[in-house]
């Protein structure tokens, strides 16, 4: 199994998470922060409607860029474009064709960059984890909360540098 740096992030999931903490920090919180203080001087504040909801407001920014702020601590960016081989790693898609002849696509990713319906999972989810490291051909059993299925993998593909994305391994049948 390949070994994966301790808190790895796409160059685009890093670009897109670190361009949202930005935003947060430098625009909506001192917006947000303006309007609660207007709301304050214009007195009782109990029953200002626009305070409340603007204390409410802030302390969900303040939440969310601490948890980006967590997510962007101390990682180790991929870019997916240097990655190549036959072998599943953290960045590569992996193509499978399931027990009842579905094929499935997921983009194997960091946490906080995951998006199910988007075709990305973590690398900490049980179906990346049983991939990590297998090649086209194998047929890998993941344990799920729903129970175990079984998939074989068909293809690897990984981002090219010029165009976006590249296949590697064998085509989708």
């Amino acid at each position: 199994m390949s070994v994966l740096p301790k808190k790895p992030l796409t160059k685009a999931g890093y670009e897109r998470l670190h361009a949202e903490r930005e935003r947060l920090l430098r625009v909506e919180r001192p917006k947000v922060v303006k309007g609660v203080t207007e709301a304050a001087a214009e007195g009782d504040r109990s029953e200002n409607a626009e305070y409340i909801y603007g204390k409410k407001h802030l302390r969900e920014i303040d939440k969310r860029l601490a948890y980006l702020s967590g997510l962007l601590k101390d990682v180790q960016i991929i870019d997916e474009s240097t990655l190549s081989g036959d072998v599943v790693v953290f960045g590569a898609t992996v193509v499978v064709r399931d027990e009842h002849d579905l094929v499935k696509r997921w983009m194997i990713v960091g946490d906080g960059e995951a998006d199910f319906s988007g075709g990305t999972i973590s690398y900490k989810s049980p179906v990346a984890r049983a991939l990590l490291g297998k090649r086209v051909g194998d047929v890998v059993e993941i344990v799920r909360p729903k129970g175990v299925t079984e998939v074989e993998i068909v293809a690897l593909e990984f981002p090219s540098p010029a165009s976006g994305r590249g296949t590697k391994g064998e085509g989708v049948k």
